[in-house]
């Protein structure tokens, strides 16, 4: 067996209940995405609480422009080799584009990512029409973490990677959206690209935690795309990024130097939010 591989069975794994005691303790949740077990080791090292297998991999890993062409089995490929290298943190994997139209759907596509992939949750980008996706999920002991604001899937009928709840109305409607989906039994909500003062809202109107990427710093957690914070993706990166290689010595020192940030609320800054 390959010695990265090898696991250190002394740091219990974190579960559900951990991250529910996070959240009413005020301990910031640290988060990234992975794609592979090497990673997946070092994220583990460096005390990530929650790693996801993102259908992000379809523009970082595979040069797509957006996370549209990601298969269902790719997703399982890459949970599965996550999965592999990890202990302590709790996985979540996507659901990829179209791989839940309907709730059979997306309980057959949410049990290969458990059975094969070996995620914790599953998780898809939400509104009000996936509310009862998420309640037919839950009632069948599947964890969901439901995703909000700026949705990848969607930049084709969106127009677009733009920043979401900005206009009065726009906020509302994604104010509801999350307390309906928390009502319908999603365990997480994240939160992408939406005003700061609109995450501040949601997660204190919210009784789960609450995941943030460029939705200020008064969500429960933070997630990055691993690749932007080691500056591995070349060009413009989103305003939410900040290059956590940046006077680290490796990619392990850069991973805890993200999750000491993340902890002690030096992570997001101002300059990262809208």
């Amino acid at each position: 067996m390959y010695t990265h591989l090898q696991r250190d069975v002394s740091r219990p794994p974190v579960t559900l209940a951990t991250l529910a005691r996070m959240k009413a303790d005020k301990e910031k949740i640290a988060c990234l995405t992975c794609y592979d077990a090497s990673f997946a080791v070092l994220e583990d090292a460096a005390d990530t609480d929650v790693v996801l297998v993102g259908d992000s991999l379809g523009m970082v890993v595979q040069g797509h422009n957006t996370t549209v062409p990601v298969s269902m089995d790719q997703m399982v490929y890459h949970t599965a080799a996550v999965a592999r290298g990890l202990n302590r943190p709790f996985l979540i994997a996507d659901l990829p584009f179209m791989s839940y139209p309907s709730q059979e759907l997306a309980l057959a596509h949410s049990v290969r990512l458990m059975q094969e992939g070996g995620a914790q949750m599953v998780k898809l980008e939400s509104g009000g029409k996936q509310t009862e996706i998420v309640e037919f999920l839950t009632g069948h002991d599947i964890a969901v973490c439901a995703h909000l604001g700026l949705k990848p899937q969607s930049v084709h009928k969106t127009g677009g990677f733009r920043v979401q709840g900005r206009e009065r109305d726009a906020a509302a409607r994604l104010l509801d959206d999350a307390r309906r989906l928390e009502a319908a039994g999603a365990d997480l909500v994240l939160l992408e690209c939406i005003p700061s003062a609109l995450g501040r809202t949601i997660t204190e109107q919210l009784h789960v935690p609450v995941i943030g990427i460029g939705a200020g710093p008064d969500t429960d957690g933070q997630i990055l795309v691993v690749y932007d914070m080691l500056d591995i993706t070349t060009g413009r990166k989103p305003r939410f990024v900040r290059n956590f290689m940046d006077g680290a010595t490796n990619n392990l020192d850069a991973l805890q130097r993200y999750v000491r940030a993340v902890k002690s609320r030096e992570y997001p800054a101002p300059e990262h939010c809208f």
